[in-house]
């Protein structure tokens, strides 16, 4: 009995050493399609000042990217709280802002309107712009797009506390040149948000939508499957739908990397070239394909060369949103 018990410990023990195949394969509609992203945060960070009212905050060293932090006693979240903290205020207020991490103190004399006190400065909560969606999974209703994060003001991934997706449109295409990247100029072309914004992460910005897209599930591939060579990738730069441009996988990198650089890709498609120059702004998320799978997502483009630019691997943008 204690030999047969020995046995099966050691059975166990082995068993429980063997290599276990981790990657299970999802099946998955790549998109391609273009969307409007408003993603809001809880900070307000100064973009401009008023020609007339901004003089004041300019003299008392207020600068564009600060963040505003509190105004005399009040936190400041939003637009009202900045109201609110200047009602009825005709001195100078304590300013507390957040600039390279750290906190500083200025005092500003808000100027007097017919509508109450001002600083006469621009703010921004938040950010808007377009992308393309990566996937859709239609049993759950999640989508991914850009590949990438959305910074803030200063280059940190930006803190959003809700966001909505939104139908969109190309307007123009501003072609990418060596040391230009170009850009796709889109807008929104409904005022309803048709979805949700849950995530934004290094890796892309996650949302779920009732709507969906249709189309083709396919399977996702494992990084081993991924290969140099001939690629597809589909994105909807003219005609108001996706379509597939080919691509070149020059080189793959660890898939370990989590900046959203993977693998290395040219464009090679002649109509994509012509209309775009290769790879430009707007076009982050569009899904890229070989051999009929799912391997991942254009993220960046090569400032040096508008034709090349890097994708993400597809499991690395399913960790994220998980």
């Amino acid at each position: 009995m204690k030999r047969m018990l020995r046995s099966i410990a050691l059975t166990a023990m082995l068993f429980a050493l063997l290599p276990m195949k981790t990657w299970a394969a999802e099946f998955l509609i790549p998109v391609g399609e273009v969307i409007g992203l408003q993603m809001g945060s809880d900070t307000l960070t100064v973009v401009a000042y008023d020609e007339i009212l901004g003089e004041a905050a300019r003299s008392a060293g207020l600068k564009i990217g600060d963040e505003l932090v509190k105004i005399e006693e009040t936190a400041i979240h939003g637009p009202e709280d900045v109201r609110t903290a200047l009602r009825e205020q005709d001195a100078a207020v304590e300013v507390t802002v957040r600039r390279n991490g750290k906190l500083n103190t200025l005092h500003i004399t808000p100027r007097q309107t017919e509508e109450g006190p001002r600083l006469g400065i621009y703010l921004r909560q938040g950010i808007a712009g377009i992308g393309t969606v990566t996937y859709y999974d239609p049993e759950t209703g999640r989508f991914g797009t850009l590949g990438h994060g959305v910074s803030d003001a200063k280059g940190n991934l930006l803190n959003m506390t809700q966001g909505g997706a939104y139908e969109a449109t190309v307007q123009s295409i501003k072609k990418g040149k060596s040391g230009e990247p170009g850009q796709l100029k889109g807008t929104a072309s409904n005022s309803m948000p048709f979805g949700v914004l849950l995530r934004n992460t290094e890796q892309g910005v996650f949302g779920t939508t009732p709507q969906g897209w249709q189309g083709e599930a396919v399977e996702t591939a494992s990084y081993e499957e991924i290969q140099g060579g001939p690629a597809v990738i589909r994105s909807t730069v003219s005609g108001g739908v996706p379509r597939e441009y080919s691509v070149e996988i020059l080189k793959i990198y660890p898939e370990t990397r989590t900046d959203g650089r993977n693998f290395l890709l040219k464009v090679t498609d002649p109509a994509l070239l012509e209309l775009t120059g290769g790879i430009v702004q707007g076009m982050s998320g569009s899904p890229i394909l070989q051999n009929g799978k799912l391997i991942g997502a254009v993220t960046h483009v090569l400032v040096s060369d508008a034709t090349t630019g890097y994708g993400i691997y597809i499991g690395n943008m399913l960790k994220a949103a998980a």
